[in-house]
């Protein structure tokens, strides 16, 4: 079997579940509301009580449901047609499917790892694996074409790669403020770890996607080969994230939830990633691909002749 074909099956598995799990989590209701919960740390905890979320607190709640909005009308939709795209040879449509996959990758770590266990625990674990399985398979794909080639002298490489950079420096000052101050005036805990057992989100960002911005980043500013397969990838994962981030913050922000300085922060970032990542699509040739992959054709075919 090949490759696409295994990443379309896990495509499907993916859309499946996801549409679930996402609409679900919208429109589940069940439950009294919000009651107040001391934790372990006899800490008062607001929790929010009805819903797949129910157990949640009611300030982590209600930003999941908005994530499910826009995994399901803004990231299931993507998956479709950058899959389409793909399949049909499009090396926009594999960067694109490589970068959705991601997207459901990381949340659906996070769904697992972090969110208070209920009915769709399993649902989370299928959709993690897969996307982990088909976002390998489609980054070993696109690793096979020759990148470097496929852009042209217009990419926006440095400046792309810069922004990249500065907006990891911030999400890791943002995460370290939250760390660091109680661990110098002793408290050692921060509130916002509320009832949970550790800052998972904090965690995952700082010890693993942050130092990918930075490793991406770097590797594209000095034009190598494998800089140009993570770049783009994770823009487009960054892309959707951030739309999601956005929505997350609009959230708290209708419930009344202090969001300054975020709700300009976010939604900036969100637009810089966006309009970053199509450049860089923009600046993917496919007519030359096609032309240099006839070329190598011809070639080989000479060399057997």
């Amino acid at each position: 079997m090949k490759p696409i074909s295994i990443v379309s099956i896990l495509v499907f598995v993916i859309l499946v579940f996801a549409t679930a799990a996402t609409t679900t989590g919208i429109w589940s209701d069940n439950g009294g509301g919000q009651y107040e919960h001391k934790t372990i740390r006899n800490k008062t905890v607001t929790i929010y009580g009805k819903g797949l979320y129910r157990d949640m607190s009611a300030e982590v709640a209600p930003q999941g449901i908005a994530q499910d909005y826009i995994t399901l009308f803004i990231a299931i939709p993507l998956l479709i047609v950058s899959l389409i795209l793909a399949t049909r040879g499009s090396v926009r449509g594999q960067y694109l499917l490589a970068g959705t996959l991601g997207y459901f990758l990381v949340t659906y770590l996070f769904y697992t790892v972090m969110g208070m266990y209920s009915a769709l625990f399993l649902f989370y674990v299928i959709l993690m694996g897969a996307s982990f399985y088909a976002f390998v398979l489609t980054l070993f794909a696109l690793n096979e074409l020759k990148l470097v080639t496929l852009f042209n002298r217009s990419t926006p490489v440095k400046s792309t790669g810069r922004f990249l950079i500065f907006c990891a420096a911030s999400i890791a000052l943002l995460w370290l403020s939250i760390v660091i101050p109680p661990l110098l005036d002793g408290t050692i805990i921060p509130t916002q770890v509320e009832h949970y057992t550790t800052l998972i989100v904090q965690g995952l960002d700082l010890g693993i996607l942050l130092p990918a911005a930075f490793i991406s980043a770097y590797l594209w500013l000095k034009k190598k080969s494998i800089g140009y397969l993570l770049a783009p990838v994770y823009f487009i994962f960054l892309s959707i994230l951030m739309t999601a981030l956005t929505a997350k913050v609009v959230a708290m922000w209708i419930l009344g939830y202090g969001v300054i300085p975020a709700i300009f922060i976010i939604p900036t970032f969100n637009l810089v990633t966006i309009i970053c990542t199509i450049g860089i699509l923009k600046s993917i040739n496919n007519e030359v691909v096609e032309v240099q992959q006839v070329k190598d054709e011809k070639a080989i075919l000479a060399e057997q002749c």
